[in-house]
Formats: C-alpha cells, sequence, structure tokens
C-alpha cells in the first residue's frame, strides 16, 4: 500500500513527462487521488493508500496533501521531487496509474469537481455544516465495484 503522498508525486510527475505544460491544479490532483482510490476499492477491494479522503465543498479531498500542494493556490503545481523515483512503483501500479490518468486526466479541475458531487460517496458524506467528514472507504467500494461484482 502507498502514502496518498506517493500517487499525488507519481501524477505531478507523470504531468511533467508529457509535451503539453502540466494543468495539474491541487483541486485537480485531489480529484485524480479521489478516482485512483476509489475505482481501486472497486476493482480490488483494497486501498490504494490508507490516508483517509474526505468531503469538502468542493469534493474529494485528501488533507495532506491539499496542504502539501496549498501554496500554488489554484495555479498548476510545478515542483517536481527531486528525489521521485519511478522504480518506487511495481508495473502494475504504473499501469494501473496510467489508467486512471488516461481516463481522468484529459478533464479539467472543475469537470472532475462537478463530476464527483454528482456521485455517492462525495454526496452522501458532505455536510456543509460539518468539516473533516471522511468518505468511507466503504462507500467508494460500494460505488465503484464493476456492475455485477
Amino acid at each position: 500500500m502507498f502514502e496518498a503522498k506517493d500517487i499525488a508525486e507519481w501524477f505531478v510527475n507523470w504531468a511533467h513527462a508529457g509535451e503539453e505544460p502540466s494543468d495539474v491544479t491541487n483541486l485537480k490532483l485531489q480529484k485524480l487521488l479521489y478516482y485512483a482510490q476509489a475505482h481501486h476499492l472497486g476493482q480490488h477491494e483494497i486501498p490504494l493508500f490508507g490516508d483517509s479522503i474526505q468531503a469538502w465543498s468542493h469534493g474529494p479531498v485528501v488533507p495532506s496533501v491539499y496542504r502539501a500542494y496549498k501554496a500554488y493556490g489554484s495555479n498548476p503545481v510545478q515542483s517536481v521531487d527531486p528525489t521521485f523515483s519511478w522504480e518506487k512503483f511495481p508495473q502494475p501500479a504504473m499501469e494501473y496509474l496510467a489508467t486512471v490518468w488516461n481516463t481522468y486526466g484529459q478533464y479539467s479541475a472543475w469537470q472532475l469537481r462537478n463530476m464527483t458531487h454528482s456521485e455517492k460517496p462525495w454526496a452522501s458524506h458532505f455536510d456543509a455544516d460539518k468539516r473533516g467528514v471522511e468518505i468511507p472507504k466503504e462507500s467508494m467500494l460500494v460505488a465503484f465495484r464493476p456492475f455485477g461484482g
């Protein structure tokens, strides 16, 4: 199992490895983490990372990763960790994360935000009057389990 920060660094480095400039903002990164975790739970019934995901006003958020990148505000994350190593990720994890990127990386941060707002895990746990409400892993597992699974 990874830490969410490892997965976030993978997405940031992957985005910077392409020929197009990165459009990965903290908001978009949060949604990519959510979809990576939710689909992993749905497919394998085990989490990709152990960190909790909370239901914030703009969708699912991993608080520790949010804090790590919040200095960028709404601008694309530019920093690539010089100690980052692709070798930390076994081939199946690389392929899985590339699939998540190829599926969701094409959308803007706001499109992803709107998508998460229409899905049960966030919608059933967001409460505007409460902070720090966790989206249970079980909720993501059930919502993202393959049809008939």
